[in-house]
């Protein structure tokens, strides 16, 4: 066996250990193990490794700064007051109660990026369904499938969207109008086929006999720090600037000024949180840079850049298809990485890169492991005590995602 395959067998083990979860061994065991074999073993330069982790520090910071807005936000009762709010909104209604939860989540997404979605709307969410007295999971699903259905509607509604086209982002009127059909393309047909296959679980009436208590002083600070973190996101995204750190300033000063507020100790908040989602993300980024080493990306980044020059049309549809595969195979934050690689070295024309963006970020409503939102997503599940499997989803991903991902497709072929 080679020097490539070895580290092409590493890279699998490891990424098969966080789709599977063999175990239940946490996620982020399995890619801190990979990164362990391939710098212990030689294959991996322990400088390059470290490189490596280190293109993720805007990640790391912006996760941070979502996670603590999220716990602190749970703890002052943030979500059990917007949960009342939905409800009382529905009227009785689970399908108005599903709509409202969906709108929601588009604009949670689109303006707080995805992984925000997966962190603050989903206990948020599952608040709601308990008042309602309803099945939860029909409308946690709404949290993983729209975070990536609207994941393409600004540069900031998904991190990776800033990877993809690095230091080439179109202005944002251009990106406006390269997206604007395609995401409405992507979010009503993710809207009507979940509505469809959820159909029976919201064919009921909903309960409306529920408690409801004014939101604390702490509560409105998380929840007006949660609207400045989406200006200051906007108004970084406009400058060009990275969203890492001013959504961690965000998040540490309004965990502090509530902590001040109500004279709590901070170790709660700290405790609570999944800090196993960091690691996890570093793992990722090493073991991309591992599968960068056997140089494989050349022959692709060739073959690439002929196929543009060939037929654009043809090939942003075909690498869409390939790269929204690809993410459920190996994730697509590793796949994203890859994938700007390729297609910066390949200078292909923006309609191609148009495609690879829409592969990586919608491909993910796949499987359940396809996205790091949707691995947020899980997190938050389990601490709410829900399940969901890999079968599961991937039953529902598997009616929801390649018809939402062909129709952004084809929109994008018609705006090009």
């Amino acid at each position: 066996m080679n020097h490539n395959t070895l580290i092409f067998s590493v890279a699998a083990f490891a990424t098969l250990g966080v789709i599977t979860r063999p175990l239940r061994i946490p996620e982020y065991v399995w890619a801190v193990v990979g990164t362990v074999v391939l710098i212990g073993f030689g294959f991996l330069p322990w400088r390059i490794a470290v490189a490596a982790a280190a293109k993720g520090i805007d990640v790391y910071l912006f996760l941070i700064g979502m996670m603590l807005l999220a716990e602190v936000g749970r703890q002052e009762g943030l979500f059990d007051w917007l949960a009342a709010l939905a409800v009382r909104y529905a009227r009785g209604s689970a399908r108005r109660l599903f709509l409202i939860i969906y709108v929601v989540g588009t604009l949670v997404t689109v303006f707080l990026s995805n992984d925000a979605t997966a962190v603050v709307l989903t206990p948020a969410v599952y608040a709601a369904a308990t008042a309602a007295r309803v099945e939860p999971l029909p409308y946690l699903f709404i949290c993983a499938f729209i975070a990536n259905a609207a994941s393409f509607v600004l540069p900031i509604s998904n991190p990776a969207n800033l990877v993809i086209f690095g230091t080439h982002m179109p202005p944002l009127a251009q990106w406006l109008y390269q997206f604007t059909p395609p995401s409405i393309a992507s979010i009503l047909a993710t809207y009507f086929l979940l509505r469809f296959t959820q159909r029976a679980a919201i064919d009921q009436k909903i309960s409306e006999d529920f408690p409801t208590e004014p939101l604390s002083v702490g509560g409105k600070c998380v929840a007006v720090g949660i609207a400045l973190t989406a200006v200051a996101l906007l108004g970084a995204s406009s400058l060009d600037r990275q969203l890492g750190l001013p959504t961690f300033v965000a998040g540490t000063a309004v965990t502090i000024i509530v902590l001040i507020i109500s004279r709590q100790s901070p170790l709660p908040v700290l405790r609570d949180i999944s800090w196993g989602v960091l690691p996890l993300v570093a793992g990722l980024f090493i073991l991309v840079a591992g599968v960068e080493q056997t140089g494989i990306l050349n022959s692709v980044t060739q073959m690439l850049h002929n196929v543009a020059a060939y037929s654009p049309r043809d090939a942003s549809f075909g690498a869409g298809i390939i790269v929204a595969l690809a993410s459920n195979l190996m994730n697509n934050l590793p796949t994203g990485l890859v994938a700007a690689t390729v297609s910066q070295s390949a200078n292909v024309p923006l309609q191609v890169t148009s495609g690879i963006l829409i592969g990586v970020d919608l491909g993910p409503n796949l499987s359940v492991t396809g996205s790091l939102a949707t691995i947020l997503w899980l997190i938050a599940l389990r601490r709410e005590g829900e399940a969901v499997t890999a079968w599961q989803f991937l039953k529902l991903g598997i009616v929801v995602m390649p018809p939402a991902l062909v129709v952004a497709l084809l929109a994008i072929r018609a705006v090009s």
